[in-house]
């Protein structure tokens, strides 16, 4: 029986309720004897330790990258993700390479609008980098700096596709993809002088007869030092980065000493006599430099990691020795990031984060082992569809604070529905239609077909979530297919042919698999 697009949502919907019935158990069931580990406090997920740092430091644990954490060891598998540059990652190489605009710096692409082979103001190169976000995340071997890149760019958001930033947001996710595992104190700076940034939150048009503030309070609130500053802090530094703009014939940035406001100025308790217009660039990087060094912004960028990496709520022991890493490290990530990973916190949150709709969709192909067309770009766009669908667009949040990455925020009816629409569309190949499944999905996922029903449910669910479901939850997922978890399961069954990846879906759409 094959799938029309008008039984896709009912087929996925009808999948959902099966196993939020499963689910309703999930925490008060008694875990079977085929359980991979003992079940986390939470009650979701095993407390196997490689599993649970993929988890949190990819987008989702891969059949390949589960052989390779299990071959290396947590310790050198760490080491080989924090030096990225290391690491072959031809199948990502290759699907970005059909995004040729996705590529291009600001001089390129004005060129070739000059060359009247591109549109001015043409969204196409920003699309492009919106789907080359998703290829990267969901195939490349280099996962954790693909995580710290997604970090940094809803740290320092400029939304993507927007219009004023049409010539340079290529550029910014290049400069952030350079700086990611660096130090914040270098990526800062380095957004401060970006055409991007300066576009995005209007410093290009600030001057010193019309300081404009929007870039200096976000500076302050959102990529520093949070709340911990006064209206007079924010018009100093206003004064003090202006200057900072963008050449309108080339794009590039450029510090014009012409509309540098020159005077003594005092943010927090940075102090500079700013006493010349040729000396106002090196003043303004004096601040960044001293903002990032800041003990509100150290505590501000350990705190948003602690967030994304342990739980919505981190523990206050964990900030308090990361802010100290921090800047006993002069702000380079690396260390803290190793110290986040390595910690009694970490080790002890297994299910305490959920996964974000565009992770869940990134995840979800991960854990399939799919892979990407052999040709074309229509799959790119239409994962992307569905993650925006999904309301988690990649790069396209609009506000300059980026994203959010609690659970809370992501709670919804139809953030659900669509999490579990795209779920079984995708387990069953109905769309994207091109991606490289198993030619026998059942014996792809898990083998020689199993014996019995229950069986085929438990050979899934660790195939698919690392967890094996209670007996109650066995129960009631055999019981959709109108058997028992005893009942032999026969090649010719509907089970396990056009009927099997209503099971994925379901065990994709359960509590288990929406963990982080």
């Amino acid at each position: 029986m094959s799938a029309t697009p008008q039984t896709m949502t009912r087929r996925s919907v009808v999948g959902g309720i099966a196993a939020a019935g499963a689910a309703t158990a999930l925490t008060t069931g008694t875990p079977t004897a085929a359980a991979a580990a003992e079940p986390s406090p939470a009650g979701l997920l095993p407390t196997d330790p490689l599993l649970h740092l993929l988890r949190r430091a990819t987008f989702g644990p891969s059949p390949a990258s589960i052989a390779e954490i299990r071959r290396l060891g947590a310790t050198a598998w760490l080491d080989r993700q924090l030096g990225p540059s290391a690491i072959a990652d031809p199948v990502a190489d290759g699907v970005v390479a059909r995004l040729p605009l996705a590529r291009l710096s600001t001089a390129e692409i004005r060129s070739r609008v000059a060359a009247g082979t591109l549109k001015q103001y043409s969204w196409d190169p920003m699309w492009q980098l919106s789907w080359a976000a998703v290829a990267r995340a969901i195939w490349s071997e280099r996962q954790l700096h693909e995580v710290m890149t997604d970090f940094w760019s809803n740290h320092l958001n400029v939304t993507c596709p927007q219009g004023d930033v049409w010539d340079s947001r290529i550029d910014y996710d290049t400069m952030i993809r350079r700086y990611a595992l660096g130090t914040f104190a270098d990526l800062l700076k380095a957004s401060a002088r970006h055409p991007a940034m300066l576009t995005y939150l209007d410093n290009r048009f600030s001057s010193r007869d019309a300081p404009n503030e929007n870039y200096g309070r976000e500076l302050l609130e959102l990529h520093t030092v949070g709340l911990a500053y006064t209206e007079v802090d924010v018009k100093n530094a206003a004064r003090l980065l202006t200057g900072l703009t963008v050449d309108g014939a080339t794009g590039k940035y450029r510090y014009d000493p012409l509309v540098h406001a020159t005077g003594a100025v005092r943010v927090l308790a940075f102090q500079h006599v700013n006493a010349t217009t040729t000396g106002g660039e090196a003043a303004a990087l004096e601040l960044l430099d001293y903002l990032a060094m800041h003990q509100a912004t150290a505590r501000r960028i350990v705190t948003k990691l602690c967030v994304r990496f342990v739980a919505d709520e981190p523990p206050a022991s964990l900030v308090t020795s990361l802010i100290k890493v921090y800047l006993d490290n002069r702000t380079a990530i690396v260390p803290v990031l190793r110290a986040l990973f390595t910690s009694a916190e970490f080790a002890a949150s297994t299910g305490a984060k959920t996964r974000t709709p565009m992770e869940d969709l990134a995840a979800t192909v991960r854990t399939l082992g799919y892979g990407p067309a052999t040709t074309g770009t229509k799959f790119l766009e239409s994962l992307y569809g569905m993650a925006r669908d999904a309301g988690h667009a990649p790069l396209g949040w609009g506000p300059p604070n980026g994203y959010p990455d609690v659970a809370a925020a992501w709670a919804s009816p139809s953030g659900l529905l669509a999490r579990w629409n795209l779920h079984l569309s995708i387990a069953a190949g109905w769309w994207p239609d091109t991606l490289v499944r198993p030619a026998n999905l059942l014996t792809g996922m898990v083998g020689a077909l199993p014996a019995t029903y229950g069986a085929l449910i438990e050979r899934t669910a660790l195939r698919l979530t690392g967890t094996v479901p209670t007996a109650q939850q066995i129960t009631a997922l055999a019981e959709f297919y109108g058997k028992t978890p005893a009942a032999p399961l026969k090649a010719n069954d509907p089970a396990a042919g056009w009927m099997y990846p209503y099971l994925m879906g379901m065990l994709l759409n359960s509590p288990s698999f929406a963990v982080r």
